[in-house]
């Protein structure tokens, strides 16, 4: 009886924890950015209200803090998932609720970023050596290309084996899956505009 009332709390917990990772996710932080530069950021540019839209509008220092911030999201939800709910896995289901969040947030009717840096966050909170691999890797497609799309699906695909390869648990690598998809789904219209040509650069 007190076993099972023990995990009845245990999976409360960890329910709870994941949807803080989505609430925490939908802080909708390029939208109040741009907002408070007097600019909508969902019609201007690529209507993205991700880092490089935010850069590409109001200059790379507003897109350097929004980057920052929707990273530390990432860290944040993966961060209470694995503290509060007691292990790795929940981290990652926790950051991934985030990187939905990010991506349809509830705050601004569903309308959200592509969830790239959010991800990073997460990998950077559970799989601290694989995050700052990745993160090298983006930054430097992005320099030598100045597509930070390109970046994005690059270390997108490669987070998956590489999860596979260092985390504790099997699902972990399947969660990771589920997010990298998310990604490059939310890069759809970059991919074709990269195969006619036309993407946009930094």
């Amino acid at each position: 009886m007190w076993s099972d009332t023990a995990r009845c709390s245990s999976n409360v917990l960890e329910a709870l924890t994941i949807l803080a990772g989505y609430l925490i996710g939908s802080i909708d932080v390029g939208g109040l950015t741009a907002r408070r530069h007097g600019v909508d950021i969902y019609a201007t540019g690529s209507g993205n209200p991700g880092a490089s839209n935010i850069s590409r509008t109001l200059g790379h220092r507003q897109g350097a803090v929004v980057l920052v911030a929707d990273v530390l999201k990432g860290i944040a939800a993966a961060a209470i998932g694995e503290l509060v709910g007691g292990s790795e896995l929940v981290g990652f289901a926790a950051g991934a609720m985030a990187v939905v969040g990010h991506s349809f947030p509830v705050w601004h009717r569903f309308r959200g970023g592509k969830g790239v840096s959010t991800a990073g966050g997460m990998l950077l909170w559970t799989i601290p050596g694989l995050g700052l691999a990745l993160a090298v890797i983006w930054g430097a497609i992005v320099a030598v290309t100045r597509m930070s799309s390109l970046g994005s699906l690059t270390i997108a695909t490669l987070a998956v084996p590489g999860v596979a390869i260092w985390a504790l648990h099997a699902w972990s690598a399947a969660i990771m899956a589920a997010v990298s998809l998310l990604v490059v789904a939310r890069h759809r219209t970059n991919i074709e505009r990269m195969f006619h040509g036309g993407e946009q650069t930094l």
